[in-house]
């Protein structure tokens, strides 16, 4: 589907069609780095535009710069925010590629950095897209339509043991080494293409005594295929130390995620951050080790009752927010490396 698709049940309106998760947290805890004109912020993942939206709507201000590796994101989006002018500019790109785009487009320095993490509303409600296995559909799974890897490309073609360790890794699936196995011996057969059939193998090879329990049985090894496709946490681990190094002093960054994996590495990340990096005993901390940035929330914030009850994909939201207090101390910056795509980071 493009974005004039008018079929039955689709929209070509944005908004109709995605209901941000912790809008207005996240808009209020932007806000106070983006008084000052001209102020940018970052949508990292830009999505179907509506946090950014609302951040072009109540601080008149601010200007953003929306990344998404979407192509078709991008185009909803641009239909969306294009009453704002030059305020909002899209780019095509990978969110890890965040400190290039800051330097074409804003100068070098962010105010503000937005992530919102995981599979947007538009790729789980395309059918075609293969994210959703509640949805017979081929096995793509790709962000970015450019790249070559798809899911089925996973599935016929990693061996056994490659298999088996996304499955536990990226899936957390404790029968990870019984799917795995199946995989292999369903694709001597017939290649796999249709997310049909892996949900139906999925089901039978997990105990039903578990699938009681747990949620749907391919919930996993969908995520663990999404993310594997995608490069989700490669480009993620890459992506949060960046967006830090672009903040201005000041400067704030706002993350929600939406599975242990990837908290974990922002977490990791904005506590190296807030930590003291001096040795401890020490009478007097030097200034070089003082923290550089300061936490804006009290560990990891959730959605309300209220909201989980709204928007059901709000229900294992995670957000953390920090604010840039100085510049990185130079033992501590992380060294920039050449940017790799997730489709050259992919076999």
């Amino acid at each position: 589907m493009n974005a004039t698709d008018n079929r039955p049940g689709h929209s070509s309106d944005a908004a109709d069609r995605h209901l941000p998760v912790l809008l207005q947290r996240c808009v209020d805890l932007l806000a106070p780095a983006l008084t000052e004109p001209g102020s940018v912020l970052v949508d990292c993942t830009l999505g179907m535009g509506g946090h950014t939206q609302a951040v072009l709507e109540q601080i008149p201000t601010a200007r953003v710069i929306g990344i998404d590796r979407d192509p078709q994101a991008l185009a909803l989006a641009g239909e969306r925010l294009a009453r704002f002018g030059d305020r909002f500019t899209p780019v095509h790109a990978v969110y890890d590629e965040i400190v290039s785009v800051v330097d074409e487009h804003a100068g070098g320095a962010a105010q503000g950095v937005l992530m919102d993490l995981g599979v947007s509303s538009l790729q789980l409600d395309e059918a075609e897209r293969g994210f959703a296995y509640a949805q017979d559909a081929p096995l793509d799974m790709r962000m970015d339509s450019t790249q070559d890897l798809t899911a089925a490309d996973v599935l016929n073609t990693y061996d056994e043991r490659d298999l088996a360790r996304i499955l536990r890794e990226y899936g957390e699936e404790r029968f990870a080494s019984r799917i795995a196995k199946n995989i292999v011996r369903r694709r001597s057969e017939r290649e796999w293409d249709r997310s049909g059939e892996l949900v139906d193998l999925l089901r039978a090879s997990i105990p039903a005594a578990t699938r009681k329990t747990g949620g749907h049985p391919a919930k996993r090894t969908f995520q663990a295929l999404r993310i594997e496709v995608n490069g989700e946490l490669e480009v993620l681990e890459r992506a949060v130390p960046a967006a830090i190094e672009s903040l201005a002093v000041g400067g704030r960054i706002v993350v929600e995620s939406y599975q242990s994996l990837e908290d974990r590495i922002v977490k990791r990340a904005i506590a190296q951050g807030t930590t003291s990096s001096a040795p401890a005993g020490l009478p007097v901390e030097p200034e070089t080790h003082r923290p550089y940035l300061e936490a804006l929330t009290r560990g990891a914030e959730e959605a309300d009752a209220e909201e989980r009850e709204r928007n059901p994909r709000s229900a294992s939201v995670r957000l953390r927010a920090a604010r840039r207090l100085r510049p990185t101390p130079d033992h501590l910056r992380h060294r920039t490396t050449k940017h790799h795509t997730a489709k050259e980071d992919r076999r």
